[in-house]
């Protein structure tokens, strides 16, 4: 069992462990209980029922959040010549060439928040997947981040607008943020929930049993709250 302290403690004693709120209420919550020095993320957490060793049981998808992340997304761009060019032009943040690549797989270097390739680089990309992947940054077609060079301006603009990735861990749970707690309760609502109907529209047609098990929303440094899985 993890130690936690004194404030994290007197937070979790403000709510019912057990009962499970709506989602406005628990993002609320949340808000209320974000009281560390920085402007903490509000996160959603999901235990699903699925078994991540199957290949049709995966959930892997995009969601755009309509308010953002409240965040400076840096986007690195896999491209050369004129591709490299209409990015930098896009408003790409690192444009990725051989130098780059050379540092990611030989110092681990990783420093950005999304990556996107044109598809004439994936041979070089995909060497660098043992240091992209556990990051969440590999581009793939799947994730919308291998794109045609004449789709790298609206990747581009979406990446840094508040498109995230929805994707289980090998423990076939989910976990990714809706925003900030500066946010309105109602900004955070509304990006939880177009995040929400997104899970709940991809549960995999041939599981059995209970696809949402656990629904809980925290923020970085607060207690998890429980969110009936409707939602409502």
């Amino acid at each position: 069992m993890p130690k936690h302290g004194k404030r994290y403690l007197a937070l979790a004693e403000k709510m019912e462990r057990e009962k499970e709120y709506s989602l406005e209420e628990a993002i609320a919550m949340a808000k209320e209980f974000a009281t560390a020095k920085f402007d903490e993320t509000i996160e959603m957490h999901f235990r699903l029922g699925i078994d991540p060793r199957q290949a049709d049981e995966q959930i892997r998808t995009t969601v755009m959040l309509p308010n953002g992340l409240g965040k400076t997304v840096r986007v690195l761009v896999f491209a050369e010549g004129e591709d490299a060019r209409a990015a930098e032009e896009a408003g790409a943040d690192i444009i990725a060439d051989d130098a780059i690549i050379a540092q990611i797989q030989n110092d681990g270097w990783t420093d950005f928040d999304a990556a996107i390739a044109v598809p004439s680089m994936m041979p070089k990309v995909g060497r660098l997947g043992r240091i992209l992947g556990p990051r969440s940054l590999m581009p793939t077609p799947k994730a919308g981040t291998v794109v045609q060079p004449s789709d790298l301006p609206r990747a581009i603009e979406e990446l840094k607008s508040g498109r995230i990735e929805i994707r289980n861990d090998r423990t076939g749970n989910l976990h990714f943020p809706v925003g900030k707690a500066s946010f309105t309760t109602e900004a955070l609502v509304e990006n939880a929930q177009v995040a929400l109907d997104v899970v709940q529209s991809h549960k995999p047609s041939g599981m059995k049993g209970i696809y949402m098990r656990r629904f809980v929303v925290t923020s970085t440094m607060g207690p998890g709250i429980r969110v009936s899985s409707s939602g409502s």
